[in-house]
């Protein structure tokens, strides 16, 4: 019967099963917990640390591509704004979860995929032409910091 309530609880109602589930685990009500809800959670809060580098990244990289192959003076302090936002930001996500640089092999090699592609489609009938492939260090470092720009 609990299990039920919990169920139903869970989908009608997200914000009060997490007040409920907080309070059953401050109590050590371990009995009463909804543990498949519980479990895809905290599976879900880890996937979104992962989304989001990734999408931190996709959008850095797309700026970048566009200041170092694009010459449009006039976009270069908006694209550079950018590029310092979302690096400060990957910054303070690796800050905040260290277990992410782990993934940031994997984070960059999808996020260059998705930011070539959109560059390359904003600015196919430009004229403009991007590498296939990334022509600078891609460490953690390096991303961070260097202007490849310059």
């Amino acid at each position: 019967m609990t299990q039920t309530i919990q169920e139903s609880l869970y989908e009608s109602d997200f914000l009060l099963w997490t007040q409920d589930t907080v309070a059953k685990l401050k109590a050590r009500d371990f009995d009463h917990l909804d543990l498949e809800n519980l479990i895809e959670e905290v599976e879900t809060l880890g996937r979104s640390e992962k989304q989001e580098l990734e999408s931190r990244l996709e959008t850095l990289l797309a700026h970048l591509l566009k200041r170092i192959y694009v010459n449009m003076p006039d976009c270069f302090n908006g694209w550079e704004n950018t590029i310092r936002e979302q690096r400060r930001r990957i910054f303070l996500r690796l800050k905040n979860t260290p277990s992410l640089k782990a993934y940031w092999d994997q984070a960059f090699q999808d996020a260059w995929f998705l930011a070539l592609g959109n560059v390359r489609d904003e600015y196919a009938e430009k004229g403009y032409h991007f590498p296939d492939a990334w022509q600078f260090e891609s460490n953690i470092d390096a991303m961070l910091n260097i202007n490849f720009w310059e």
